[in-house]
């Protein structure tokens, strides 16, 4: 059965990768998506492609790190439909770097965005869904958020803080009606990759390190994360290197940390990162 069929869900940072995936997926299963992201050309873009093939969309511009534009957007769209079934806080930015190197700007920038971009949306959306007595919030968190990761400590810190966030509303809305997932992928191919800032990496020497037998593309983590959604998971882990990361620290978190080390040293060595 479509259970996202008719139903209104709110998705962020929905102009690229993982946002857009889901924006697509979910309207070609009948959902009206109301999307947004920070570029006004690229949402556009996407509402398009999603109009021409006779989807039902709604889309606007939306900076996730001002809370009274978060608002706005979702009272807007429980006043247009009269409901909210789903939130995808999926908007988020990464700036790699050692951590001694990386401006307090750019710690301020990533959790303005990656964290509390998703406590507002989530802090709005959960007790209007604890009204309705139903409602699913899913968060974009990482496996950066579960495991450590070296050399991006601004991002782990907002993933672990979704992490948490998220554990603690499923806990709550439990009982009401309202269900909340955390998704925590590993290596998406996406822009971000490029897109990012990074303080005293080498960007080319990083990417050509990545395996592409560990990545998927935004499209196929779209349909595993709505797979997750339909089971009402918890944690949805994205890519099987991921998973086994995971598995891994949660097994033995020494054993992970040193394996991080690990990898740090090497990186180092590399030259793909300066230290």
């Amino acid at each position: 059965m479509n259970i996202f069929n008719e139903k209104v869900a709110i998705i962020t940072g929905a102009g690229s990768g993982i946002g857009k995936g889901l924006a697509e997926e979910l309207a070609r299963r009948g959902a009206h998506v109301v999307i947004s992201d920070i570029s006004a050309e690229r949402i556009e873009k996407v509402a398009d492609g999603i109009a021409k093939a006779n989807g039902k969309v709604i889309a606007s511009m939306l900076d996730v790190s001002k809370y009274d534009a978060v608002k706005k957007n979702i009272d807007d769209t429980v006043t247009a439909h009269g409901r909210i079934d789903f939130i995808f806080n999926i908007a988020g930015i990464a700036i790699g770097g050692p951590a001694q190197d990386v401006p307090i700007d750019d710690w301020h920038k990533v959790i303005d965005i990656n964290l509390y971009g998703v406590v507002y949306g989530s802090s709005v959306a959960f007790p209007i869904m604890m009204k309705q007595g139903f409602g699913h919030i899913v968060n974009m968190a990482s496996i950066e958020g579960l495991v450590p990761f070296p050399n991006s400590s601004s991002y782990a810190a907002s993933k672990h803080g979704v992490v948490g966030l998220s554990s603690a509303l499923r806990v709550e809305g439990a009982d009401h009606g309202v269900k909340v997932s955390v998704v925590c992928p590993g290596y998406i191919k996406t822009a971000i990759w490029n897109d990012s800032k990074m303080i005293n990496i080498n960007r080319e020497k990083l990417v050509s390190e990545l395996p592409d037998w560990s990545g998927i593309t935004p499209e196929q983590c779209a349909k595993v994360i709505l797979r997750g959604v339909e089971r009402n998971k918890a944690f949805i882990v994205v890519t099987l290197f991921a998973k086994l990361l995971w598995v891994l620290h949660r097994i033995s978190p020494n054993l992970a940390i040193w394996i991080m080390k690990m990898v740090h040293r090497d990186a180092r060595k590399k030259g793909i990162v300066k230290t």
